[in-house]
């Protein structure tokens, strides 16, 4: 019960590293749409995107990025990397796409921006490629 009520936390690494995993899963799921030209020419019947010279582009770009950021997290390479994909591209949907509403309505892509923020500074956790190629250096930033 001590350790329940204890502020320490509670195999964080290896907490940080399922999120990690699932956020990137999901984000591989969405971004899979890229490869769907009939849905991502929905996308690009949308009114912030119908009236631009290329219509096509955007959704592509973000569909390209979300699928990106979804393999970079969810193998933990260049996480740092992927996670600021992550809230650039969530981040232009939460407030450019759906207009700020994040209270409500479009709450998941803020989430998904919440959560980048997250791997940006906590690292990858257990379990990432990062883990191999940038070994710590210091008990400071171990990644047990």
């Amino acid at each position: 019960m001590n350790r329940l009520l204890s502020p320490l936390p509670i195999n964080i690494k290896t907490t940080i590293a399922l999120l990690r995993i699932i956020i990137g899963a999901m984000m591989m799921y969405h971004g899979w749409e890229v490869f769907n030209p009939t849905q991502i020419k929905e996308y690009a019947q949308w009114d912030m995107f119908k009236n631009s010279s290329s219509p096509l582009l955007m959704p592509y770009i973000g569909k390209s990025a979300e699928l990106l950021s979804g393999i970079l997290l969810f193998f933990g390479l260049f996480t740092k990397i992927g996670a600021l994909i992550l809230i650039i591209t969530m981040s232009y949907i939460s407030f450019k796409v759906g207009k700020g509403v994040i209270w409500y309505g479009d709450q998941h892509p803020f989430m998904f921006v919440l959560f980048g923020v997250l791997f940006f500074f906590a690292g990858p956790g257990k379990w990432s490629i990062d883990r191999l190629i940038f070994k710590p250096k210091s008990k400071y930033t171990s990644y047990k």
